[in-house]
């Protein structure tokens, strides 16, 4: 038995949710529905020139969101992840060990940086904009990695924003060598459609000579394999790991189990916020699995998971909302 269910690897960034129009992401020159990467005076100028409504913050980052929707069904994890020793960076340690994810960041006195930060945008559409300062965690270097728990771990998780930062893309390459030579199984992301469109080149590196499990959504599995339908995107993705799973937003997702194509319907749910639903989507995935689920059963409770959490506003989550995720699982999937 492996001491965890999951090791992730990724950027730590300290999520501020604000709901604008669009006419505020125009008037501010900001490309609506994707992750850009900017400079913290860029990320502070938007914060204080945005019209709307602020929700509170939390500890984001695309794995972290994932391992900390395992944590919440009941899984262990452990993330590997860079903060500074700034008020930002001791908020999001203590945000991680409240959800119950084991860490190294008790080692704050170490990093003189600045805690990344990520603005995330929500448009009546419920589609969610980042601009994205990524500070310290552009720092993310093999010293980072525990590679103990990671070679105790079933599954790493890779996030696919961490190819954006030479160092970090190292870093994760590092991880899945030590992921393989130890028998623990690789799964990665695409994350954003601006990741596929500008650093194509490194995310090619990171999946050379497979990964195990490959998730991304269509506009993502469309733009990295140049294909204008799902279907020829999955054939190609399928050359890269054993299984995939695509998202296809309201109409659901498509899996590739290795063997089979499994279709999944989406829940029928009114959306407000989609911030962090691939990310809520691939960490229930990742538990399902590796509680031993049949990947159609995986499916079903990554889909209902992700339809729960956008139905509120934030990358996870809290209380009641929490309980409900657990008595679907309880219900559908435990013996």
């Amino acid at each position: 038995m492996k001491q965890y269910d999951l090791y992730a690897l990724g950027n730590a960034l300290v999520d501020i949710e604000i709901e604008v129009n669009e006419q505020e992401l125009e008037r501010l020159g900001v490309e609506k529905g994707v992750m850009t990467l900017v400079d913290e005076e860029r990320h502070d100028y938007l914060l204080s020139h945005l019209h709307g409504n602020i929700h509170q913050r939390a500890s984001g980052g695309s794995a972290a969101n994932s391992v900390i929707a395992l944590a919440q069904l009941g899984g262990k994890a452990f993330h590997s992840c860079k903060v500074g020793r700034d008020e930002a960076g001791v908020f999001y340690a203590s945000d991680l060990n409240s959800a119950g994810v084991d860490n190294g960041l008790h080692q704050l006195e170490d990093n003189h940086g600045t805690t990344g930060k990520c603005l995330v945008m929500v448009t009546p559409d419920a589609d969610r904009t980042m601009n994205t300062f990524l500070g310290i965690s552009s720092e993310l270097k093999e010293q980072d990695i525990h590679f103990d728990a990671l070679a105790d771990s079933q599954y790493l998780y890779l996030e696919g924003y961490l190819v954006s930062s030479p160092e970090a893309h190292l870093a994760a390459i590092s991880a899945k060598k030590h992921a393989q030579a130890n028998g623990v199984k690789v799964a990665t992301t695409l994350s954003d459609p601006n990741m596929v469109r500008f650093f194509k080149p490194q995310i090619e590196q990171l999946l050379e000579g497979g990964v195990d499990l490959l998730f991304c959504n269509d506009d993502e599995a469309l733009e990295f394999t140049e294909q204008s339908d799902i279907h020829l995107a999955m054939d190609v993705l399928k050359q890269s790991a054993k299984q995939v799973a695509i998202t296809l937003g309201k109409k659901g997702a498509i899996f590739f189990d290795g063997d089979k194509l499994h279709t999944i319907e989406a829940h029928p749910v009114k959306a407000v916020d989609t911030n962090g639903a691939g990310d809520m989507f691939a960490g229930a995935f990742l538990y399902g699995l590796t509680q031993g689920y049949s990947f159609a059963d995986c499916g079903k409770l990554a889909s209902f998971a992700a339809g729960h959490l956008v139905t509120q506003f934030g990358p996870r989550l809290y209380g009641k909302a929490i309980d409900e995720l657990r008595a679907f699982n309880q219900q559908n999937f435990t013996k």
